[in-house]
């Protein structure tokens, strides 16, 4: 994406947020111009010429029960934590996790998007439900680079852990019962059965338990340090919207399962 492309595409794209006539808390922007990829479905794409996505429709409800007029714009992922330090947007709703390295430099709110880990199985076996104790003398397939194999590794003793180049190598030996199991990302396994291949050979066996820290921390708003007036206002929208059920019901239009 050229450079000119890339500001081009900085341009308002879509307007969040409820009638001018209600006025932005005291010390806020207005209007919020909040930052997403793009290209990341079903987080955040374009359709139609806009952003659109779980995310974006998300910040869509974030302002409005936070009465803030927002501003959605589109920024390729490689400088988006630049172009906010630099204040060319206010916040970042890209699928973005709140790093160390990351959290360094800007300031995050607490996550709005946990997408658990999941194991799959052949269809024609009788495995037990996974469990560190059942787990114990299983081969379980997993990328190389993900935080699964230090789950499992500390986590799951006993287990034999096969590492792969992908989460798509793993399947392929599971398929082919070279491994028992395989645990990743839900939502990429929830990709792989949804495919034939997928439908016809294997199933979800299970989930790994909410809250395991060594899976990371989910997804969540990154702002500007000591912009804490704004990160306060999307917390408190973020639980209005949890509380009520209209969170789910923006999750629901793009992932089938819990990601609270």
């Amino acid at each position: 994406m050229s450079r000119l492309l890339s500001r081009l595409l900085l341009l308002s794209l879509l307007a969040a947020g409820p009638a001018l006539a209600e006025p932005a808390p005291s010390g806020l922007p207005s209007p919020v111009r909040i930052a997403t990829e793009g290209g990341h479905p079903p987080f955040n794409y374009v359709e139609d010429g806009k952003p659109a996505g779980l995310e974006v429709e998300l910040a869509q409800a974030l302002c409005a029960e936070a009465r803030l007029a927002c501003t959605i714009v589109l920024h390729q992922w490689d400088g988006i934590i630049k172009g906010l330090e630099a204040g060319e947007y206010d916040a970042i709703m890209a699928a973005m996790a709140p790093t160390p390295k990351r959290a360094a430099r800007i300031a995050f709110t607490k996550p709005y998007l946990r997408i658990p880990f999941a194991y799959v199985a052949r269809r024609d076996t009788s495995l037990p439900n996974p469990s560190p104790a059942t787990l114990r003398g299983r081969r379980i397939g997993v990328a190389a680079h993900g935080p699964q194999v230090a789950y499992l590794e500390q986590r799951v003793p006993g287990a034999e852990i096969r590492t792969f180049d992908s989460l798509a190598d793993a399947t392929l030996d599971l398929r082919a019962g070279r491994v028992d199991f395989v645990l990743g990302d839900k939502l990429d396994l929830a990709t792989f059965l949804s495919r034939p291949e997928g439908e016809a050979c294997c199933r979800l066996a299970g989930d790994v338990a909410a809250g395991e820290p060594l899976l990371g921390e989910g997804v969540a708003i990154g702002l500007r340090k000591g912009d804490g007036a704004l990160r306060e206002a999307f917390e408190r929208a973020l639980a209005a919207l949890v509380a009520d059920g209209r969170y789910d019901r923006i999750r629901a239009k793009f992932i089938p399962f819990d990601t609270k």
